[in-house]
Order: C-alpha cells, then structure tokens, then sequence
C-alpha cells in the first residue's frame, strides 16, 4: 500500500480485515505480510501479522522511488507465493518491478469505481491488470463496469466488511423507545456533502416528525473543524441544541456504541464505491436510508429504502413510515441486521478471499 496501514480509510482497514482474519485462522495455511510506509501513531506490535514498511517522500516522483526501491527488496526477501496489491499508486509502483517477479502471481482490490481512475492513471495500470491473475471489486456494479469497458479478466466481486468492534451484535444494547434517533457519520469531505444535511433535517422537521440528531464526524484537514462547527450550528439552529448528540473522532469500538442508539441511520453522500457506514448501521440492528449513488443500491437491498436528492419526499415519506409503524421499523431492522450477516461479516470476507487465492494458486 502507498499509506500507512493506521491512516484512517476503507482500504487501509479492509486490508487490515484480511490480514487479521488470516492470522486469526493459521490452520488455513496463510501468513499475511503487510508493505506500507511508516506507521503514523501505531506499533508494529499492535498488529496481530507482520508489517513491513518503508520511507515516504515529500512529494509524489520521490514517494513513487522509494516505492519502488521498497517493493523491490521486500519483495525478493520475502519471496511470497502470492501478491494482493489494495491501492491503485502501488499497483503502478508495482508495474515497474513485476518483471523481475514473473513468477509470482498477482491480484488488485478496486475499491472504488471503474469510473473514478484518471486517463493517465489509466495508462499505467491497465498493462499491469491485464497481466494480473485476477481484478477484485467491490461490489457487482463495479465489476460489470470493468468486464464492460476493458479486457481485464478474471474480475471478481468480494464485498468489504468492517472491523472486528463490530462483531458481535447484543440485542440487549440496542435502543428501545424514547424519541426516535436519526443518525449520521463520516469525515468531512466533499463526497459526504454535509452542506445537504440541514436541508434534509429541516425537511424531515417541516413534515412534524419528532426526532433527535446522532452525528459523528471524523476530521482530517485543516479547516475541518470549522466545518465541522458550522453543520453543528445549522442542525441546532432548526431542531434546537437538546435534540442534537454531537460528536468527533470516535473509535471504531464508540462507533459500535453510537450505532445501538440510534432507530435510522441516513447516507446523504454524492457518490459511495461501496458504503461501509451503511453496512456498520446494518450490522446494529438499525434502519437504514441512502442516496441512490455509486454502490450504495446493491449495499442496500432495497428500493424503497433509496431516495434522490431531487425527490427528499421520498425519505421523508419513508421516515414518516418509521416512526408511526413501529412493526415496520422492526422488520427493516431485521432485514438489515440479517443482510449484513449474510454477506458483509469477516467470515464471509474471509472465506471469500481464500477462495480466491486459492484458485490462483492452483
């Protein structure tokens, strides 16, 4: 990987998922070796498997040199049977080098979307994946985008899943009536776009529904926190302070808390690849609604949980739905929690994945 493995993002856990998953069950046969540059906070010893990093530059010609200088020694000391590359730099670093491996067999997880690679990007990875034992994505959508605009094959879909702080799920936890809680979470970022988040609180208010505000926001860059304070100041400005639980920087375990209190939990992004705040909504037992972008239909299941920014009525109808028909909000909060047990846990994530290399292997 081009990040560090600590850096908060879907693809540094996801790989983190894998790896734990095949220390956790050494009886499969796998020993999983992470390469990422120096960790930000975290100790090489805080992982369950191995990490070996290596040096980041200042700017992306001397990050992509040392890349390569790293990929290519760790690469020939440790010799593996198989390489998974997680991130699309490094799949390009990789491009460099693989004729000096030719021999050992390679796979890419796209977590995003065909779509989403720049033309030149384009350039330098397509030689690399059209000699690659197999592409994986994400979701089926993604995967017909690539069998439909390029020849790279085999492309495989293997879903992601979330952390292991959300493992087990607790029945006696979950919330169980007072006012109904509508939740929100993610960083700030202009793909969440939290600027139509007032908007849709103020649509919902306007229909009289009576609820209160869950909202976590992760903050990374500079200014964040300012945005932060203006969502905060909007939001209260139409529901009032006391109908607002307001936080920043949670864990993934006070995230695991935060999803039991809340009844709906809303997606509002432009555009998902996949959706794994969703799929940690679903994993708590909770309702859950969602723009009609990007993976996030096949993350959902369901239509009429969809809605388009052009037609909010359509999620406040169905809001509206909820909190008169508590039955109704009993069986969307199980079809949730048994579709991410059915497709989203780290057994299934594991089990998928070992399919794969499997195969490529033989």
């Amino acid at each position: 990987m081009e990040y560090p493995i600590d850096l908060p993002g879907g693809a540094q856990l996801s790989t983190k998922s894998i790896c734990d998953a095949l220390s956790r069950h050494k009886e499969e046969g796998f020993e999983a070796v992470a390469v990422c540059p120096e960790l930000l906070q975290n100790k090489l010893s805080d992982y369950g498997f191995r990490i070996r990093s290596y040096k980041m530059g200042e700017n992306r010609l001397v990050n992509l040199l040392y890349r390569i200088a790293a990929f290519k020694k760790i690469i020939a000391e440790e010799n593996p049977d198989l390489i998974h590359i997680e991130m699309s730099e490094s799949l390009i670093t990789y491009g460099f080098i693989r004729n000096l491996f030719s021999k050992i067999p390679y796979l890419y997880t796209d977590r995003g979307m065909y779509y989403g690679y720049r033309t030149r990007s384009k350039l330098f990875m397509m030689p690399v994946l059209n000699k690659a034992s197999a592409l994986v994505t994400t979701t089926d959508k993604n995967r017909k985008l690539w069998e439909d605009n390029s020849r790279v094959r085999p492309v495989v879909t293997i879903p992601n899943t979330i952390t292991d702080s959300f493992a087990v799920y607790d029945e006696g936890r979950k919330k169980k009536g007072g006012r109904f809680a509508i939740g929100f979470a993610g960083r700030i970022c202009v793909e969440k776009d939290w600027p139509f988040v007032p908007l849709l609180i103020k649509a919902f208010n306007d229909a009289g529904i009576d609820f209160e505000v869950h909202l976590v926001l992760s903050l990374f860059e500079k200014g964040d926190d300012l945005q932060a304070e203006e969502l905060k100041r909007k939001i209260e400005d139409i529901i009032g302070a006391e109908r607002l639980k307001f936080f920043t920087e949670l864990s993934q375990d006070q995230m695991s808390d935060f999803y039991y209190d809340i009844d709906l939990f809303v997606m509002t992004s432009r555009f998902e690849s996949f959706g794994k705040a969703a799929v940690e909504a679903m994993s708590r037992s909770c309702s859950v609604i969602s723009t009609e972008v990007g993976g996030l239909p096949e993350v959902i299941g369901k239509d009429e949980n969809l809605y388009t920014k052009d037609n909010i009525q359509k999620a406040v109808n169905y809001l509206k739905e909820l909190t008169e028909n508590p039955e109704k909000l009993e069986r969307d909060r199980r079809y949730f929690l048994e579709r991410y047990r059915a497709n989203y846990t780290a057994d299934a994530y594991l089990k998928r994945h070992l399919e794969l290399y499997r195969r490529v292997l033989s």
